[in-house]
């Protein structure tokens, strides 16, 4: 048996027992640790049992075939409420003044590491590697269940394409959440529409030939360079797990997004209220401008905002002047504004 820990004490769990009959896959769950990334955090592995790695990322020396994803939490409970954070590509968890803005609101904080990202990323992985964005549900699941255990209400807060995958997975699990926030989610392919008529097929090929296939799809580093602090930005984050150049694009997972983005576009009946927050703009330039620290350099906001309307009934929009693709990551007037909309969101429908 596991257990949680409070305040530096063990607390009992019984619902950790074991299964009279084992579920597979299923999630078995550590201890909980204190963060290795962030001070005054604590992360949570769940071995997801069951899900092997793909044959390309098994070192025969070694023959580790586990995957792993992580829960982290900003403290011990101190609310009624809580929100759980999903990071998007090429990310994980670090943004700790989001926590603070939620706390400030009454909620206690948690975020997910996917497997295949951050703190849930281990030697010989492909990063970010998915050939389902539903596979994604069996950590999903356990995170959220985990947390309404002791909480009244869970609100998903996501980001890019941690924002696709909350949404699908919200569709697909109806009175569950409380609230559902997007921060500049990726709901849509970008491109004219000669684009995204003719990519799809494509990729779509080379997936069927080869999933693990890296497609040739190259990273300029401009939107690095908007926040890295060695850069033009302000923030500091582990270069190993928030990388620049981007991780590989692979077939597979390019073509699941797609999917996702077929779902979208049929319609989804999301059920709890939804905060959609993108940026006034997007600027997809080659070579580097000041202009760049004030735009979204990633996706196509007009495109996202043109399919928000097919998330569900209950969708409130709001698009910032001046915030890059990571909304949270913008200027800190920006960042301020942002705070103000899901404040204001916040009152007026999860009260």
């Amino acid at each position: 048996m596991t257990s949680d820990t409070e305040g530096g004490h063990e607390v009992s769990d019984p619902l950790e027992a074991p299964l009279d009959t084992p579920r597979a896959p299923h999630v078995l769950w550590r201890d909980w640790r204190d963060d290795e990334l962030i001070p005054g955090y604590h992360a949570r592995d769940m071995e997801l049992v069951g899900v092997r790695r793909h044959p390309e990322e098994i070192d025969p020396e070694v023959g580790d075939e586990t995957l792993v994803a992580t829960l982290v939490r900003r403290s011990s409970r101190r609310h009624s409420r809580a929100v759980l954070y999903i990071h998007g590509w090429n990310d994980y968890f670090f943004q700790t003044h989001v926590a603070e803005w939620w706390d400030e609101l009454g909620y206690d904080f948690y975020a997910l590491d996917l497997r295949r990202y951050g703190r849930s990323l281990r030697a010989g992985m492909m990063p970010g590697y998915i050939e389902d964005l539903a596979e994604y549900d069996l950590e999903i699941d356990a995170a959220v269940e985990r947390v309404a255990r002791n909480h009244e209400s869970v609100v998903l807060y996501a980001h890019s394409t941690g924002g696709l995958v909350a949404a699908l997975w919200a569709d697909r699990h109806p009175a569950t959440l409380a609230g559902l926030v997007l921060n500049s989610p990726w709901i849509d392919l970008q491109g004219s529409a000669l684009v995204r008529a003719l990519v799809p097929p494509i990729v779509r090929g080379l997936a069927t030939r080869a999933g693990t296939f890296v497609l040739p799809i190259s990273d300029n580093g401009l939107y690095a360079r908007t926040l890295e602090e060695l850069g033009d930005g302000t923030w500091s984050y582990d270069p190993d797990l928030k990388r620049n150049p981007s991780n590989p694009t692979r077939s597979a997972w390019l073509t699941a997004v797609m999917a996702g983005h077929d779902k979208v576009s049929g319609g989804l009946a999301i059920d709890c209220p939804i905060l959609m927050v993108t940026s006034g703009r997007s600027d997809f330039r080659r070579r580097w401008s000041e202009d760049l620290l004030g735009v979204d350099s990633v996706l196509d906001v007009s495109r996202l905002a043109a399919k928000a309307h097919c998330l569900g009934p209950h969708l409130t929009l709001v698009r910032l002047e001046g915030a890059v693709h990571d909304v949270v990551l913008s200027s800190k007037l920006v960042r301020e504004r942002f705070a103000d909309e899901i404040r204001r969101w916040e009152g007026a429908y999860l009260h």
